[in-house]
């Protein structure tokens, strides 16, 4: 099982059979049944090199090492997976912020790679989730800086888009900067969504797509947010056309694979399921208050969402967004109305992480009881933001560790 506490978690049989769907949806997302269902033609190239960042690259690294005679590779990930081949170069990263190891990987790829390739050679480049974080060379700002400025982004409120317009103008591999050390080479990157919409140019900050933001653009985010970032730390990404012309990125993988697997696994159990959005985004309590109104309006009983909300920091407590808008989603559901319908809601990190050690938590009338029973007031976690540790107390917390996977938020909703 992925879900390492399921027993524990399945209190009723509601909850069981929801986590059954949960459980199914995070073992779709297979990293071996993907890469063998893509077509790669490697023929007439020189050199066949690899670059891999994120979490979860060095898993698709060792799967792509047993089809691919690489020449050389460096890939940077949070844990080395077993029986990695000798010929990649591995290195290990942090996340979510930057740091002085994943400043020190990009620099050797840039040393390596830039100004050194031809157009007889290939870079497969494998950009998953949390590659903003580990392939990172700030442009005119110190590394302290920048990590600095990323704390900023992470408690401000800002979306994954807003954050990673500001991130793309102040690096000099975001926003298709890569494609501008490896140039002439061709380039096919296989990327991994954690991003709603799966925007391209936004996955790890798009450091092999064309960015079509600007300093303006990132300029407005920094005024909407009040962010420390002046105009002069800002840098133009690279807008010439033959930086892109030989290069191909191709989405591997999405929170719509999980999504898809959980309908049919709902429908296989007796219920009627739909996926209503893989773009879920805003602010946790809107979401929260907006997943009541759509579960208490619906035929189905249950509905599927993908996504990544975000959450303003104002206290001093501990959690994730997820367990955040479970949360939120108990107040809404509970407290504030007497709610026929009984309500149960899982959302979960598809990476086993939601800022903690939680992947997420569960949610229902169960864990309103416990909360009662233990004289918990959920207001007040909410304004520490220390969902962490009313979930701890209720023991409601999805456990999981880390996983290789990370296509951002998976939330399900069921009458």
């Amino acid at each position: 099982m992925i879900i390492k506490n399921f027993h524990d978690l399945a209190l009723s049989n509601k909850r069981k059979l929801a986590l059954e769907i949960i459980e199914t949806g995070l073992k779709a997302l297979d990293y071996e049944k993907v890469i063998r269902n893509i077509n790669l033609n490697f023929e007439n190239y020189k050199n066949i090199f690899l670059i891999g960042f994120g979490k979860g690259s060095a898993e698709i690294s060792k799967i792509l090492g047993k089809k691919i005679n690489f020449s050389e590779g460096y890939v940077i990930d949070l844990k080395k997976p077993k029986d990695f081949p000798q010929k990649i170069n591995f290195y290990q990263g942090t996340h979510p912020l930057p740091s002085r190891k994943n400043f020190e990987f990009t620099k050797k790829v840039i040393e390596r790679f830039e100004r050194r390739l031809t157009k007889d050679d290939l870079v497969v480049v494998v950009i998953c989730g949390g590659g903003s974080a580990m392939f990172v060379y700030p442009a005119k700002i110190s590394l302290e800086r920048k990590i600095q400025i990323n704390q900023e982004l992470l408690k401000s409120g800002a979306n994954i888009y807003e954050m990673n317009i500001v991130r793309k103008h102040m690096s000099l591999v975001k926003g298709g900067g890569l494609c501008k050390v490896l140039y002439p080479a061709k380039v096919l990157s296989l990327i991994v969504s954690d991003v709603p919409g799966n925007d391209l140019s936004i996955i790890a900050s798009g450091p092999t797509v064309k960015d079509l933001s600007t300093k303006d653009d990132a300029l407005k985010i920094i005024k909407k947010y009040d962010l420390s970032v002046k105009k002069r730390d800002l840098i133009e990404t690279p807008k010439e056309d033959k930086y892109f012309e030989n290069v191909e990125n191709k989405l591997i993988l999405s929170n719509l694979t999980a999504l898809k697997a959980m309908k049919e696994k709902a429908e296989e159990l007796g219920f009627t399921g739909k996926i209503l959005s893989d773009n879920l985004k805003g602010e946790v309590r809107d979401v929260a208050r907006k997943l009541l109104k759509k579960i208490q309006n619906s035929k189905e009983k249950i509905l599927l969402f993908g996504g990544e909300t975000t959450v303003k920091v104002k206290g001093k407590g501990k959690g994730g967004r997820n367990l955040e808008l479970v949360l939120w989603f108990l107040k809404y559901a509970y407290l504030r109305r007497k709610n026929k319908i009984k309500p149960l809601i899982i959302s979960i990190n598809s990476d086993g992480w939601d800022n903690t050690e939680y992947a997420g938590g569960v949610g229902d009338e169960l864990t309103i009881k416990k909360a009662i029973r233990k004289k918990l007031e959920i207001d007040e976690f909410l304004e520490n933001n220390d969902s962490f540790n009313f979930f701890k107390k209720v023991k409601d917390g999805i456990i999981t560790g880390r996983l290789n996977v990370n296509v951002s938020d998976i939330i399900l909703v069921m009458k």
